[in-house]
């Protein structure tokens, strides 16, 4: 006979309330986010020595070694990714109003830095970011060794490129369609030490070019020197090549590799002043007219341009094989089918996508014809010149010119020759 054997609980219920303590849960930094910030501080550092050395100092030296600590940190270590040149795309991405799916673009506060801070410091002290903290202008300013003249008018020709390629960054950024900046960067290979072989060919003849024209890409290519430009000519601290008065030796307009320091000049010699005055006054009537026309003839090929998105692209590719079906399909038509897409639903895309597309080629349009207009404007405005002055705009505060200033070399002689007090 077998006896009952009493119940037991075999997995007992678990007891909340024994007082055990649960361990707080820390959630690390990411190593990446404590490089980003390790990126903006070194940035501001920078920027900030550069400032003295071009403003207290005027020492060549010191922006020389900034320049060789970007290159070698901000692109062999960092492989250009802290790159403000590029974060314009992300701003305008964030800005603008297309949707992709219904997801939107939050700009990082660390790409927003990036974007701003040299920005703010040109407000203030000039391009002082090129002088040698971005490291695609210190590559450039490390290998070039002498300078040819380039003629004024062919300088001024190609300074319209940058403004073109900002441009076209931006209507190509706003309407979720490439970031080109990045795409046709061409120091990013060099770098990285790999990468698309095209644009490698392209960054190493820019740097054979860079011995001995100064800076080209920075001069010709570069769409945030062009913003930076316009920022020096208001800044709040304007560079100067010595304290002491200029003796017009012409040493400082000789070394300038970018061709930032103007010749004294008379605005009275070579030209009546009535005929300044009636060209001056039909490129101001000129400049609108510029404005309004190319801003016109991009709206008009936008949706020639819009074959840069990718809907709009796939698109395109199904109404083909739509219409022609027997032909083969490509690789992109075929993943359309096989996930289920609605053709419907990718014109409705499309359609936002090509109207975002003709607003903002009219406005990148406008742009592009405004910067004409002006350029025009300013080779028209003749002033006169008693001693050799510096062209903010164009000047990227390399400081070259600072050593060889017969006056800056008395004021160091002087420094160095003044007797140190002793105990």
């Amino acid at each position: 006979m077998m006896t009952a054997l009493p119940l037991v609980a075999r997995f007992p219920k678990p007891d909340f309330t024994s007082g055990y303590q649960y361990p707080d849960i820390n959630h690390g930094v990411p190593a990446e986010e404590v490089w980003n910030w390790i990126d903006i501080g070194l940035m501001v550092v920078m920027m900030s020595v550069v400032a003295w050395a071009i403003h207290r100092r005027r020492s060549r030296a010191a922006v020389f070694t900034v320049s060789i600590i970007s290159v070698i940190y901000f692109g062999f270590i960092r492989s250009g990714c802290v790159c403000s040149v590029g974060s314009i795309q992300n701003v305008a991405l964030a800005l603008s109003p297309l949707s992709d799916a219904g997801n939107t673009y939050h700009l990082p506060l660390v790409v927003l830095l990036v974007f701003i801070l040299p920005l703010l410091f040109t407000l203030l002290f000039g391009r002082v970011f090129c002088a040698g903290v971005c490291p695609l202008g210190a590559l450039q300013e490390i290998v070039n060794i002498r300078n040819f003249r380039i003629s004024r008018a062919v300088t001024v020709a190609l300074s319209i490129i940058p403004w073109i390629y900002l441009a076209f960054a931006l209507l190509y950024a706003a309407t979720r369609s490439q970031f080109i900046i990045c795409r046709f960067d061409p120091f990013i290979g060099i770098f990285r030490m790999g990468g698309d072989w095209g644009m490698i060919v392209f960054g190493v003849l820019l740097l054979i070019m860079s011995v001995f024209i100064g800076r080209p890409f920075c001069q010709f290519l570069c769409p945030y020197g062009a913003l930076l430009g316009v920022l020096a000519n208001v800044s709040w601290m304007k560079i100067g090549v010595t304290k002491k008065q200029c003796i017009n030796c012409k040493l400082c307009h000789n070394s300038c590799p970018v061709d930032a320091i103007r010749p004294p000049s008379d605005s009275k010699v070579g030209e009546d002043r009535l005929q300044g005055v009636k060209r001056l006054l039909m490129y101001a009537v000129l400049l609108p007219v510029l404005t309004v026309g190319v801003a016109w003839l991009m709206a008009s090929g936008s949706n020639t341009l819009s074959m840069a998105n990718r809907d709009v692209y796939l698109y395109n590719m199904v109404m083909q094989h739509e219409i022609h079906p027997d032909e083969e399909m490509t690789a992109e038509v075929e993943a359309f089918y096989e996930m289920g897409r609605d053709i419907g639903q990718l014109h409705d895309q499309v359609t936002e996508i090509q109207h975002y597309f003709h607003i903002f080629a009219m406005a990148a349009g406008a742009l592009i014809g405004f910067v004409l207009g002006m350029k025009l404007i300013n080779l028209s405005l003749k002033r006169t010149r008693r001693t050799y002055e510096i062209d903010h705009a164009t000047c990227v505060a390399c400081g070259k010119c600072f050593d060889y200033c017969p006056q800056n070399m008395k004021t160091k002689k002087h420094t160095n020759t003044q007797p140190h007090e002793t105990d």
